[in-house]
């Protein structure tokens, strides 16, 4: 079932002005430093990855229906990649507790992320949805099936 649904747009000129007015300053309260190392790893693109995680943040908020001016720091909220390079939302502090408060008795929670940009812009989706516990886990779905007697 799904428990939320958030999406938000953000333009990649404005990180990339806000991130040259306070450097550091704006990088540290609003990016964990798995994704400032990330997003420093680009040669090109450096604000795009930035305003695809700024974006994947606040859809997420959305998703927990609280926004982020009702409680959740904005460092609750990380984006990290798979080796495959799909991106998955971790949450922790009061971002994790919401998610707690939401999921239904006999599920556990699975936050479903994408992110896209073609400048000047950046987008995220977040799709959270509440899977019973005796489901398989979506990783044990991906793997090859045993080959035949």
């Amino acid at each position: 079932m799904i428990l939320g649904i958030g999406t938000d747009l953000a333009n990649i000129e404005r990180i990339e002005s806000t991130i040259a007015r306070f450097g550091p300053r704006f990088l540290d309260r609003v990016f964990t430093p798995r994704e400032q190392a990330k997003a420093q790893s680009r040669a090109h693109g450096l604000a795009a990855t930035y305003a695809k995680r700024w974006a994947a943040k606040e859809a997420c908020s959305k998703a927990l229906g609280t926004g982020l001016r009702m409680g959740i720091a904005w460092k609750d909220m990380a984006v990290t990649n798979l080796r495959s390079g799909q991106p998955i939302m971790h949450l922790t502090g009061w971002a994790a507790e919401r998610l707690a408060h939401m999921t239904p008795p006999g599920h556990r929670a699975v936050v479903h992320v994408t992110l896209t940009d073609d400048h000047p812009w950046a987008q995220a989706f977040v799709v959270i949805e509440a899977v019973a516990l005796d489901s398989p886990n979506p990783t044990e779905l991906m793997r090859p099936p045993a080959p035949l007697p």
